[in-house]
């Protein structure tokens, strides 16, 4: 630089283009990324009594609640006749949606809680929804386990098809991203999304077949059925675990959907990227 001249500021400004993002700049904030996944988790659990119990009391209670009042009082454990024990058909169900409905829930507020963060500091924002789903997937590994430990209490096999959980859970973490990045946008803009937010997880819940199996529902139902982006996942999630058989048709029509979500969230985050610092 010559003597005596005077270095131009430089302005970093979203762009205002329809597109998905940049993938080379979500890499070289990649160390950032794990930072604020690893203190999500920290946060999560530190002082926490039980600690890493937490992630298997939730689904556990839910099942215990669930299993009582749809299984044994209105009995749909007899009416639903899957082969499987029922509460074991109820926790494989349970599982997903928990790491769904969880990962959903915190992509959604994560802008909002990160508000200093976000108003003070560049980096790019879909870095705050993607580390918040450090803690749900951490607790669906957990509980997977103790899901495991369930099925050898009842005497069901595991099968060598579980070899397939890994895919399943790319098809979900599809519907989750693509949710998680459109809700935690619309919550900048328009604050009233945090009630919005659990209602409209509540709704999903009973169109999602968790405490139903997908094969209850009539032919023209299980079609429509498919198109919410979560139900084939949990369906064939549920079937791969257990040995049931798999509908790959309904898995890969939820995961069109959910694909096509997570096209449409990433478009409109980066879209009203620019304007988060100035609202949030």
């Amino acid at each position: 630089m010559a003597a005596g001249s005077v270095s131009q500021p430089r302005r970093i400004e979203a762009s205002r283009a329809w597109k998905l993002g940049d993938a080379g700049e979500l890499w070289r904030y990649r160390d950032l990324l794990w930072f604020f996944t690893l203190r999500n988790i920290q946060v999560r659990y530190k002082q926490a009594v039980f600690g890493a119990l937490w992630a298997v009391i939730r689904p556990f209670t839910a099942m215990v609640v669930l299993n009582l009042f749809f299984g044994v009082w209105l009995g749909l454990a007899q009416r639903v006749d899957t082969g499987i024990p029922y509460p074991v058909f109820l926790f494989a169900g349970l599982l997903p949606w928990t790491f769904f409905s969880e990962s959903v829930r915190g992509a959604g507020e994560s802008l909002v809680l990160n508000a200093d963060l976000v108003r003070k500091i560049y980096f790019p924002r879909i870095v705050v929804p993607l580390a918040s789903l450090g803690v749900p997937l951490l607790d669906f590994a957990i509980s997977v386990v103790i899901l495991l430990a369930m099925m050898v209490w009842y005497g069901v096999a595991i099968s060598v098809s579980v070899l397939w959980i890994p895919a399943l859970l790319v098809s979900m973490l599809l519907t989750v991203i693509g949710v998680g990045t459109l809700l935690s946008a619309l919550a900048v803009s328009f604050r009233d999304f945090k009630y919005v937010i659990p209602f409209m997880i509540q709704i999903w819940f009973y169109a999602t077949p968790v405490i139903y199996p997908l094969s209850a529902l009539p032919e023209g139902g299980q079609w429509l059925a498919s198109l919410n982006p979560v139900a084939g996942p949990i369906a064939a999630f549920r079937a791969v675990l257990l040995g049931t058989p798999l509908d790959t048709a309904s898995w890969l029509l939820s995961t069109f959907v959910g694909l096509t979500l997570t096209i449409a969230g990433l478009l409109w985050f980066h879209r009203v990227e620019r304007r988060f610092a100035d609202v949030v």
